[in-house]
């Protein structure tokens, strides 16, 4: 088998797996409709002013976990597992939600990615917008 066969065989391999993973996040939970508008000097952001901070608050399916990046990035995640097999939300620590019946981890650094093996749904990701000191929080 030449080099060219070689290159061939491997682009339609990852052709069709990267089909299947696709087909498989179709699968995954959808977001209920959210457009929430909060403001960082409201008391329950405060956490969330400085770099690495967070605050969780009520909002689309088991509550909001808002994540301050770096000071000036702000990311928003539903707290619903989203292998959707538990009524508890997701706890948060050291920059990864937590579903506390499967024990499934999610890195807010990386979109909401799974970090657990076998888990291929990421966790609810939200738009965030900020304004001054408000953030609009929206999933459209």
């Amino acid at each position: 088998m030449n080099l060219k066969n070689i290159l061939i065989t491997c682009v339609c391999f990852l052709a069709l797996t990267s089909c299947n993973t696709n087909a498989n996040l179709l699968n995954c939970i959808q977001s209920l409709p959210l457009n929430l508008v909060k403001d960082l000097n409201n008391p329950e952001l405060i956490n969330a002013q400085t770099p690495g901070g967070h605050a969780e608050f009520p909002g689309g399916n088991r509550g909001i976990l808002l994540f301050n990046k770096n000071g000036n990035t702000f990311v928003a995640f539903d707290r619903l597992c989203p292998a959707n097999d538990c009524n508890q939300p997701m706890t948060f620590e050291n920059r990864l939600l937590k579903c506390s019946c499967d024990g499934s981890t999610y890195s807010v650094d990386f979109g909401g990615a799974p970090q657990t093996e076998g888990f291929q749904c990421p966790a609810i990701e939200y738009q965030v917008i900020r304004n001054g000191s408000a953030l609009s929080i929206s999933n459209f």
